[in-house]
């Protein structure tokens, strides 16, 4: 009797690897085709001359600014292509800019891709997140399918780009007779552009993939480009970058949000004036002044605690000076409930968590829909 089982689980075992062989074999893989993503459409740059396609300053303020301001600008965050196609399966090739890690953020946010695609009219949906593997014998060259057996037809898609690394160059990767175009430009509106200013927080640390920083999230709600200008430990106020926020063409409103970087000295001496340049060779531009978050921690770090409100105070000071001066078109965020009610909006009691991320955007976004409103 066990004999007979043995011999019967084995033919049982033989007839399943034989059909795994068959399949395998049966499987053809489709002919891929890649291309290049500068020849579909960039969403949420800021300027046309920058240092590189996919960095996020114009060259010229390379000699205005501090290294560690410039090192910040060559991430890629916020960017994203907008595409439409009947491919069956997407995928994503790229190179980084410096293959970086860090060790309170994921890598799938920090140095990954996030696809989306739209459902309906105005849906956003993430579809995957390519986990950013150096494919071997390169250095920084990440390749991944996002997703294989599509249903036909043409659809609109969304790839956003990493948020603490750059990128030097990237291909979208379709199958190879598949139809690939910048997408119907009424999704996220061309005509329609939020640019946003401040710190690390807003550059999207500490998202775990990069969909989820605040500003693309505002981006899909209210179908606009959102420029993101975060930098890393240099959100300063420095006058030459609010000269070159200025510049930007098309701008329905600006975001300011630069306190978490800035000390009390800073926030006093410096926020009239960084404000005020925009005001002056852009005053039919909203702006909203956001102050800086009470961290979690500082309600036990005495120093924290005391500290922080003290900055928000000099800031709002200056909102009331340039406020009394010409009250249109200048809005003020509080720092209640900024980061979520709760204490998991953090990952490090500063940075962000997609939660984190998804309380800044649903603070802002009523406020900036009802500028957009104004701005038709």
């Amino acid at each position: 009797m066990i004999r007979h089982l043995t011999l019967l689980a084995l033919s049982v075992a033989s007839l399943s690897l034989g059909s795994l062989t068959i399949n395998a074999q049966d499987k053809t893989e489709t002919p891929k085709k890649y291309v290049d993503a500068t020849s579909l459409r960039i969403i949420n740059k800021g300027f046309d001359d920058s240092e590189r396609v996919f960095s996020r300053l114009p060259k010229y303020l390379q000699d205005s600014v501090r290294p560690d301001l410039w090192d910040r600008q060559q991430c890629s965050s916020g960017m994203g292509i907008r595409f439409a196609t009947d491919s069956k399966s997407i995928g994503i090739r790229y190179d980084l800019f410096w293959n970086t890690h860090m060790i309170h953020m994921a890598d799938t946010g920090l140095k990954g891709t996030d696809l989306y695609i739209l459902e309906g009219d105005s849906v956003w949906r993430h579809v995957n997140t390519n986990r950013p593997y150096i494919k071997k014998g390169t250095e920084k060259t990440c390749e991944a399918t996002y997703v294989e057996n599509l249903a036909p037809g043409m659809k609109e898609f969304m790839v956003y780009l990493p948020l603490y690394d750059g990128i030097t160059s990237m291909d979208i990767v379709v199958d190879s007779g598949a139809v690939i175009t910048s997408g119907n430009l009424s999704i996220i509106d061309r005509n329609k552009k939020i640019v946003a200013y401040g710190t690390s927080i807003l550059q999207g640390g500490c998202a775990s993939r990069t969909g989820m920083v605040s500003t693309n999230i505002i981006s899909r709600d209210l179908n606009c480009e959102v420029v993101n200008l975060g930098f890393s430990g240099e959100g300063k106020m420095d006058f030459p970058v609010a000269r070159a926020l200025a510049s930007i063409p098309g701008v329905d409103c600006y975001i300011l949000d630069p306190v978490p970087n800035c000390t009390e000295m800073m926030c006093d001496t410096l926020t009239y004036d960084f404000v005020n340049i925009l005001r002056t060779i852009r005053p039919e531009v909203p702006i909203v002044m956001v102050e800086g978050p009470i961290y979690p921690y500082a309600r036990y770090d005495s120093n924290f605690g005391e500290y922080l409100p003290k900055k928000n105070a000099a800031f709002y000071r200056n909102y009331e000076r340039l406020k009394a001066e010409n009250p249109e078109n200048l809005y003020y965020v509080t720092s209640e409930n900024l980061d979520g009610v709760e204490d998991d909006g953090t990952v490090d009691g500063i940075h962000l968590t997609d939660l984190g991320f998804k309380y800044y955007a649903e603070k802002l976004t009523p406020l900036l829909r009802e500028i957009l409103d104004k701005e038709k």
